[in-house]
């Protein structure tokens, strides 16, 4: 690869992950910031492997920008000065920044932001044609590192740690043909692990009254139940040998976070299966981190390895509208959509696609591609929560935990729950602000609690309305 290629790809991955990020400030930030920072990152990596500094390390060193300027250029002897005289490989300067935001908003940019890094550092390590041990165990210490803090976070995203020791270039035997290149070379995606079922199986009136638990929702409820009375007249009219009109079981859910999507999709789920339209009725859900890999013909293989994982499923797709960001011809989530569209039609019997997000980019998102618009033509809205039903919520997971509202507490949460409705924007996080209110009553609860000199049942159980003050 020289530095014109070396350039491209940097610049094709620093995109896609950019137009992937809702916030115009986060992509502010990081559009100015990441050049900087993936620099040291090339150094750290470099430094790792001990081998010696060539040009090409310098053209690439250079090669590091996004957009027209590509800012200060590095000689080769300086370079190799750099790299003796390098530090650790550097923390994100960005990285608490995504963190922050996701946890206000339910996304997943930081874990996004992990897959996008191990590509760069992969990339970079392959600057003299190989990536070695050392650098391999330079990058998954650092990656491990970064998963580690995301991970007690307990932010939305893929849970599988990074992993980049597969991609170490094996040393050939003699007379014997070499491993295929890194970029041949794809992670495995875990499959998820089947539950035994349970004793009994749920049936479709436990299902359905499952459904009708679910707070708030009444037009998806409505819709949701006239589906599956369409799918099973119509299994009716097959088994009366009655000619039977075409029908898509694939759906779009329109909403934003924290509405019930994931809930009511996994309900769609075993519902298609206690009617006998799904054999197995699991649901997969991912994102675009879960599709989209970072060399070319990766993306493929990850997505074929998704939709086998899916077969006998549901399939849910989470801010699928970060596949086709804008007009960008090089972009893999374009490959990923090709590939969705031609498993939907091979197992158009055994497989449900869902694909979910904000209204206004999923709508643009679906009509951007016909194949896209033909196989999508059910759309379910689900709609913030009132007040009062986040209020409702509140009241289940106290119950469920164990706790209990004093009156003065009841009045408060509803003041609350009132103002954060009235005060919602695009990152209002419904039933997720819910929680994290929640949890922040439990702590503050139990600071108050563990001052007492003698806590009776009642003082742990009970939530006072200090307890839900900022």
């Amino acid at each position: 690869m020289d530095a014109a290629a070396f350039h491209t790809q940097y610049e094709t991955l620093l995109t896609a992950f950019l137009q992937q990020l809702p916030d115009v400030g986060l992509r502010v930030a990081l559009r100015q910031q990441a050049d900087g920072y993936l620099r040291q990152c090339a150094l750290g990596v470099w430094r790792a492997d001990g081998g010696p500094v060539t040009p090409r390390h310098a053209d690439w060193y250079n090669g590091i920008y996004l957009g027209r300027a590509s800012g200060e250029a590095l000689l080769y002897w300086a370079l190799t000065d750099q790299v003796e005289r390098a530090a650790a490989l550097p923390t994100p300067p960005f990285f608490d920044r995504l963190c922050r935001y996701d946890r206000q908003t339910g996304h997943a940019t930081a874990r996004r932001f992990l897959d996008t890094l191990s590509a760069f550092l992969l990339l970079f390590a392959r600057a003299d044609g190989s990536i070695s041990p050392q650098e391999a165990e330079a990058i998954q210490a650092y990656l491990d590192g970064l998963f580690a803090q995301w991970t007690v976070q307990a932010l939305p995203g893929d849970k599988t740690p990074p992993s980049v020791r597969q991609f170490i270039t094996p040393t050939s035997p003699p007379n014997r043909p070499s491993a295929p290149p890194p970029e041949a070379q794809v992670q495995p995606i875990p499959q998820p692990q089947e539950a035994l079922p349970e004793e009994p199986q749920p049936t479709l009136e436990d299902l359905l009254s499952q459904l009708d638990e679910l707070c708030g929702l009444e037009t998806v409820k409505k819709e949701v139940r006239g589906l599956i009375n369409l799918v099973k007249v119509r299994r009716l009219r097959e088994e009366a040998g009655l000619p039977t009109p075409p029908l898509s079981l694939h759906m779009v859910f329109l909403g934003n976070p924290g509405t019930g999507k994931t809930t009511v999709a996994r309900l769609v789920a075993k519902l298609y299966q206690a009617i006998g339209v799904l054999s197995k009725g699991q649901l997969v859900e991912v994102d675009r981190s879960g599709l989209v890999a970072g060399y070319v013909g990766q993306t493929a293989l990850k997505t074929q390895q998704v939709l086998q994982s899916a077969l006998g499923g549901v399939l849910f797709i989470d801010e699928a509208y970060s596949l086709a960001p804008g007009d960008n011809p090089t972009d893999f989530g374009r490959e990923a959509i090709e590939v969705l569209l031609k498993g939907m039609e091979d197992h158009r019997k055994d497989l449900v696609v869902i694909v979910a997000g904000y209204t206004g980019p999923m709508e643009q998102f679906i009509h951007s591609n016909p194949g896209l618009e033909s196989r999508f033509n059910k759309y379910l809205t689900f709609d913030d929560y009132t007040a009062g039903q986040l209020l409702d919520i509140f009241h289940s997971m106290c119950k469920k935990n164990g706790y209990t509202l004093s009156p003065a507490a009841e009045t408060k949460a509803a003041e609350t729950f009132q103002a954060l409705y009235d005060h919602r924007d695009e990152n209002f996080g419904n039933a997720r602000e819910v929680r994290n209110t929640f949890e922040d009553a439990v702590a503050r609860q139990a600071n108050r609690v563990a001052g007492l000199a003698k806590p009776s049942k009642e003082d742990l159980m009970a939530i006072l309305p200090e307890d839900l003050s900022d």
